[in-house]
């Protein structure tokens, strides 16, 4: 090995750390700011969460919501149900298969958690303005990768 593989070697394990470092930290942040936002309309984080799946998949039996949480389906049941018993979210008939249920969002409460993500979704723009679209596209794969091996880890966790 020489002096220039060694030295590229050290600013990569650097590198890594400071990643994983941010990473930690911007973590914490994304839970707590999801915390925060639940806590307004009466809700725990993962509820919270669980209403953006709905909201970007649309309507989901609970194996879909426990697949895509990695949620046990005990727990998946629990959720539907303080979901539903707070307004935001309803049981209903799926339209081809009378056996299965569909969990789907209610429209308009749901409407009352857009109002906490407009300054956000602000703030984000204004941040990436000062980043290259080829470097915002570096960080949209780097996410998409990691949001995937997170979802293995919780996977494995439920195991």
């Amino acid at each position: 090995m020489t002096e220039g593989d060694d030295k590229r070697d050290r600013k990569r394990d650097e590198t890594l750390r400071r990643l994983m470092e941010v990473g930690r930290v911007h973590s914490g942040v994304t839970v707590m700011f999801h915390s925060a936002v639940a806590a307004k309309q009466g809700l725990n984080a993962t509820e919270e969460k669980t209403l953006d799946l709905l909201e970007r998949h649309g309507p989901l039996t609970a194996k879909d919501l426990a697949r895509l949480t990695g949620l046990a389906p005990a727990s998946v049941t629990g959720l539907v149900d303080r979901l539903e018993s707070k307004g935001f979210a309803r049981r209903v008939a799926h339209p081809t298969d009378k056996r299965r249920v569909l969990v789907e969002l209610d429209q308009e409460k749901i409407g009352e958690l857009a109002v906490f993500f407009e300054d956000w979704a602000r703030d984000i723009v204004a941040a990436c303005e000062e980043f290259s679209t080829g470097e915002l596209e570096t960080v949209v794969r780097f996410l998409t990768v990691m949001a995937e091996r997170q979802r293995e880890a919780a996977a494995r966790l439920g195991s």
